[in-house]
């Protein structure tokens, strides 16, 4: 207690509002919205706002518990996006004015956790008022902020039902697919990016053999498919010894299609992080990786030391690249808008766009047509990436066909494909989506959208 200004009556002395504890839960939802805000409005990858070292302030100063919250909250947001801004749009009077972006993204993230997530509504309710409350910019807001999250928690099932039937991608997305799918195969496609992408790991040997140590099914690829568990992937049997390595079954493909290539010089072009590499070593090729970025060229080399295998890596623009002697065999995983990618990065769809995926499939082009330049006559190459968009898969490929004389199409034969036949084209080139894969119950059905075709270079 202190006096007051005239030295009679005592006053408690008040704290400023700013260093009042805030609300437990409180600073994972601020962080969640900012993050979202940055990717939305900035197109700033999610990966790297959730990186532990280099990402997010607000994410950084969380506890790891907090953080996981605050990446399901992300994740689950950027899946359902559009159905959640129709959900909180029809609770509205009338739209926000500009100025109040930072509501839209308060009110969406909240409305995230009351539709899809096993939050309890008060507490989205009371921590989305309490955001409000403290921006001076949405402070007028909090009451409504209160009646359109407790409405949207007292008539959650109606309003989902009334979603249901929007799609989760952006408009401008969706409209490709259905150009390049059909629209049943689009819906198909865009319904599984809701379900979170399964674990999958490449082994050395014996998938059987791991898929039982491991809780796991074989897959088509030879791939291991692992039951949801808790725990970390470095904890699991066989990871210190390199048994195996995390790769999505669909990523897994490109490599397997040289076949044995034993006493064969190989390239793999654009290799990090690794698995890729791996793979072709396994099959038996004396391997030489390049990748531009050397930060990534360090993470592939103690990747393969892990493994237990080795291999020539080299850090250069692969356009430059000019080796001493030519390849007889070259893997291109090409650099992509990684569109088939969005079970486990669902901020693709948002941080990328038409332009850059043209951009993108004219770069393919060019390290194409440059990679073919460091094939042996006879050898073969195989272009792949990870996009849904023709544009940068058939289409790259039809245009090098077009006006490449010594180049040819080596098709893919579906019956050395047994259960992933429905992805090998009527040119005999690999096309998977999202919605193939159907597997057991227990276990997350789904792979990659991944494009693979082989080129011959003519003798």
């Amino acid at each position: 207690m202190v006096l007051s200004s005239d030295g009679k009556k005592p006053f408690r002395q008040q704290k400023p509002a700013g260093s009042r504890p805030a609300k437990p839960g409180l600073q994972v939802r601020a962080a969640a919205s900012k993050i979202l805000a940055a990717v939305v409005e900035r197109k700033l990858p999610l990966d790297g706002a959730l990186d532990n070292e280099h990402g997010n302030p607000a994410y950084k100063a969380l506890n790891d518990g907090d953080r996981a919250l605050v990446r399901a909250i992300l994740n689950t947001t950027l899946r359902h996006l559009p159905r959640i801004e129709a959900a909180v749009s029809s609770l509205l009077d009338s739209p926000l004015p500009e100025g109040a972006r930072a509501l839209h993204y308060v009110l969406t993230v909240a409305a995230a956790q009351i539709l899809y997530l096993d939050v309890p509504d008060h507490a989205a309710v009371d921590l989305a008022v309490e955001q409000a409350n403290n921006d001076p910019r949405s402070r007028r807001f909090a009451k409504l902020v209160n009646a359109v999250l407790r409405r949207m928690g007292r008539e959650k099932q109606e309003i989902l039902a009334s979603i249901a039937t929007i799609s989760p991608m952006p408009t401008w997305f969706f409209e490709r697919l259905e150009t390049a799918y059909g629209k049943d195969a689009a819906t198909a496609i865009a319904g599984s990016q809701l379900q979170p992408a399964a674990i999958d790991l490449t082994v050395k040997s014996d998938p059987k053999g791991w898929a039982e140590r491991l809780n796991g099914i074989v897959l088509p690829t030879g791939g291991v498919r692992l039951a949801a568990f808790e725990g970390s992937i470095p904890s699991l049997e066989g990871f210190d010894d390199g048994a195996w390595w995390v790769q999505d079954a669909a990523a897994s493909i490109p490599a397997q299609l040289f076949g044995d290539l034993t006493g064969k010089r190989v390239a793999d072009l654009c290799a990090a992080p690794g698995g890729k590499t791996a793979q072709l070593i396994l099959a038996g090729g004396t391997v030489t990786a390049v990748e531009q970025s050397a930060n990534r060229i360090k993470r592939l080399r103690s990747n393969l030391e892990r493994l237990g295998l080795s291999a020539e890596t080299i850090a250069t623009d692969l356009t430059k690249y000019e080796p001493v002697e030519l390849f007889d065999a070259i893997l291109l995983d090409a650099p992509c808008s990684s569109t088939g990618t969005t079970r486990r990065h669902p901020d693709v769809l948002w941080t990328k766009g038409p332009e850059e995926i043209e951009k993108l499939a004219g770069l393919q082009e060019r390290l194409l047509r440059h990679a073919l330049t460091l094939l042996k006559p006879d050898g073969h190459i195989v272009f792949s990436n990870c996009s849904l968009d023709p544009s940068e898969g058939e289409a790259v490929i039809a245009r090098i066909l077009a006006d490449t004389s010594d180049v040819e199409r080596v098709a893919i034969e579906p019956s050395r494909w047994p259960g992933l036949e429905m992805a090998i084209t009527e040119l005999g080139e690999f096309r998977t989506t999202p919605d193939m894969l159907h597997v057991p119950a227990g276990f997350a059905s789904g792979l990659d959208g991944f494009y693979a075709a082989i080129l011959r270079h003519v003798a």
